[in-house]
């Protein structure tokens, strides 16, 4: 999914540098999403540069946006046209810089889009949606046929991971016809 939102971001700035904002650091997690962000965006500008941030190295990482603005505002400063988080609510923080840059965000975990402040909204490019209800209904599914065992895996494959669509004034046709066909291969 993150890489998804990475080739989105390089696709539609056609620019040099995009950010990541994380949350906990350290933990390896966290920074699957900014790998997959990178190798993304690499996909469609093999120069591109990610500026990285992280909140902090414990749990409240993930709950400081203002931290979030802060760090989010630093990168929109030192260039980034486009910044994806993984930091939970501190991703508010982020929302917050790019109505006062005017510049894009990326949301994650679900289609942030639906929730942001009607500013945020059209600054909103995506989000990278982890398809919590297909695994409830598959879940829900092998129980009911009695086939529920072992873990599950839910990439793209199992529709586990994908990208929200709920701004197609940014995240144009175009875009989105490419990042299918990298959700084919």
């Amino acid at each position: 999914g993150s890489f998804l939102v990475g080739a989105a971001a390089a696709l539609k700035c056609q620019c040099d540098t995009i950010g990541f904002l994380g949350g906990k650091k350290g933990t390896g997690l966290i920074e699957k999403f900014q790998a997959g962000y990178e190798q993304g965006a690499a996909q469609i500008n093999p120069n591109i540069e990610v500026i990285g941030e992280y909140i902090g190295d414990d749990t409240t990482a993930f709950n400081d946006p203002v931290k979030g603005e802060e760090l989010s505002t630093k990168m929109y400063d030192d260039g980034a046209e486009i910044i994806y988080h993984a930091a939970g609510a501190s991703g508010a923080g982020l929302f917050n810089a790019a109505v006062e840059a005017d510049k894009l965000a990326i949301g994650v975990d679900s289609d942030q889009y639906l929730t942001a402040s009607p500013e945020q909204q059209p600054l909103i490019l995506t989000s990278m949606l982890k398809r919590v209800d297909v695994a409830v209904f598959n879940a829900i599914e092998a129980v009911g046929s009695g086939s529920l065992g072992a873990s599950q895996v839910f990439g793209m494959a199992e529709d586990g991971v994908d990208y929200a669509t709920s701004n197609p004034e940014e995240l144009t046709a175009d875009i989105t016809e490419q990042l299918d066909e990298f959700k084919q291969q």
